[in-house]
């Protein structure tokens, strides 16, 4: 990219609405997130949201498509990824003393301890409870898993530690967490965080310590499911399938094989659903 392209990006993602847009599509990538979703997220009314993203998509740096009646928007990653070669590579020169570069993507990923995983939703009180259990139990040996949530004074859902029980998952250690004992200075250095609800996606977070790998895994709440306890009880026991199968999944991925280029590509398939991969 050069000068003549790179300028006008900069101005706009300059105007401060246009860049929440910017980044809040950036915290979801590569998924993309409906319209109504990023104004109730951004608390924007529809037609200013409607202009931001006109102005993003006319710049190229956000890529829209349908989906039946309904428009998607996600990240143009490679637009993204130019840009930010441009500010590292012609503005810095390449120089790390004056730009910290980027981790290297085409390095393994290597550890000599178990890695730290975190998952991240709204109330800690299922989804990502299922998460962390599930994950120390079949792979506590390569693994220490742990589970957080944006909001304060949650507690575990009583569906939730049943089908835990229920499926011989140890859950006597697990307890609701907010995200805030995690951002401590004596916390655990994470290697991995992956949000698990769109709620928790779209928080704002400063950046992780250490630069864990990331990716969003989004699984409808449970917790909202209506109807009698057994229908209730069929909704859980579908969440947790689902989380099960995307944790096997990771635990099972060859790490000391993969680049990270690879290894992300596969966490962000994952958080995929069939018609997204599409």
């Amino acid at each position: 990219m050069d000068t003549a392209t790179a300028a006008p990006l900069f101005a706009t993602l300059g105007h401060p609405g246009r860049l929440a847009v910017f980044r809040l599509l950036m915290r979801h990538a590569p998924q993309p997130v409906r319209p109504s979703d990023m104004a109730a997220a951004l608390d924007l009314k529809a037609n200013t949201l409607s202009h931001y993203l006109s102005d993003l998509s006319d710049s190229g740096l956000v890529a829209m498509r349908r989906d039946g009646r309904s428009l998607l928007y996600s990240i143009a990653l490679d637009r993204a990824a130019a840009f930010v070669a441009y500010l590292t590579d012609d503005c810095c020169r390449g120089r790390a003393d004056l730009c910290f570069p980027p981790s290297p993507l085409m390095e393994p990923v290597m550890s000599t301890r178990p890695w730290n995983v975190l998952f991240i939703c709204s109330g800690n009180s299922a989804r990502s409870i299922f998460a962390e259990a599930i994950l120390n139990h079949a792979a506590g040996d390569r693994f220490r898993a742990f589970s957080a949530g944006t909001r304060e004074g949650t507690e575990i859902n009583p569906y939730a530690l049943e089908i835990l029980q229920r499926s011989g998952v140890e859950t006597a250690s697990l307890r609701s967490k907010h995200l805030s004992e995690f951002q401590s200075p004596d916390a655990p250095v994470m290697d991995f965080v992956f949000t698990v609800c769109d709620n928790a996606a779209n928080e704002e977070c400063a950046p992780w310590p250490g630069q864990p790998m990331t990716a969003h895994w989004g699984v409808p709440d449970p917790v909202k499911a209506a109807g009698t306890d057994a229908e209730k009880a069929l909704v859980f026991t579908k969440t947790y399938a689902d989380m099960r199968r995307r944790i096997l999944a990771f635990a099972a991925l060859p790490f000391s094989e993969l680049e990270k280029v690879a290894l992300q590509r596969h966490l962000d398939d994952l958080g995929m659903t069939d018609a997204e991969k599409a």
